[in-house]
């Protein structure tokens, strides 16, 4: 079955604030999506609530039919999840924490191993294996949650914010990681560089004060403007649009 991701009428409020305010969008194996928008603008919010991790005001997201309040389970089971700050455990290495993400998303112990080296080599953690969490550079630390994300297969993936401390060269290497993931899977990811959502990204959903106020491709923006499609392009696509949404960053 082809992999699939539907986000329904998602609102969430706290007290008088409505931090997402009816958010829906569909996407389906193959697709990349970037979800922008300045801070606050309900990003982290959607992605944990899509999640299961932060219950909707009303709403719901269906991760391959499943729906994350009425199937839990069966929904967490399919979808990998980077969450802000990749939080993780700081006190174990990088290898038993691997090994445990393993051992609870139900790698049966025969295919464990090799789950485990697969993942170790497509996030590139072979130096660090023995280091306790807690002394990681913020760059590895961020790997280290994108290995937990991926380490199941999953069939959908939400990134907040992947290459958030990494390297220029260590930036490349994630992003050509969800180029490849991409083929199988729906990937919706947050970020702030815009070079970024033109190089992985094939649809974008811009969000300002908890709405969607556009979605379409990353040619289609950089097209509404006179230019080529070069990095600096759908910045200011971007922020045209904020400026007609009266959006303050």
């Amino acid at each position: 079955m082809s992999a699939t991701l539907r986000v329904m009428n998602l609102t969430k409020s706290f007290g008088s604030l409505i931090a997402v305010d009816n958010i829906s969008f569909s996407a389906t194996q193959g697709e990349v999506v970037g979800f922008l928008g300045p801070n606050g603008a309900g990003k982290s919010t959607t992605m944990k609530m899509i999640t299961g991790f932060l219950t909707p005001t009303s709403g719901t997201a269906y991760v391959d039919g499943y729906d994350i309040i009425e199937q839990p389970v069966a929904a967490k089971k399919i979808f990998g999840y980077l969450p802000e700050g990749a939080p993780s455990y700081p006190d174990m290495t990088v290898w038993n924490f691997l090994r445990f993400i393993a051992e609870i998303r139900g790698i049966t112990r025969s295919k464990r191993q090799a789950a485990l080296d697969k993942v170790i080599q497509q996030v590139n953690l072979s130096a660090v294996l023995n280091q306790r969490i807690e002394t990681l550079s913020k760059g590895y630390k961020r790997r280290v949650g994108l290995a937990q994300a991926i380490m199941h297969d999953p069939n959908v993936l939400i990134l907040d914010e992947p290459t958030d401390g990494l390297d220029p060269n260590q930036k490349r290497e994630v992003r050509k990681l969800i180029t490849d993931l991409a083929r199988d899977k729906v990937i919706v990811l947050s970020t702030h560089i815009l070079e970024e959502v033109e190089a992985i990204c094939n649809r974008v959903i811009i969000v300002a004060a908890g709405k969607v106020i556009l979605d379409s491709t990353p040619d289609d923006l950089i097209n509404q403007t006179a230019q080529k499609s070069t990095i600096g392009a759908l910045e200011k696509v971007f922020f045209n649009i904020a400026q007609e949404q009266k959006v303050i960053y």
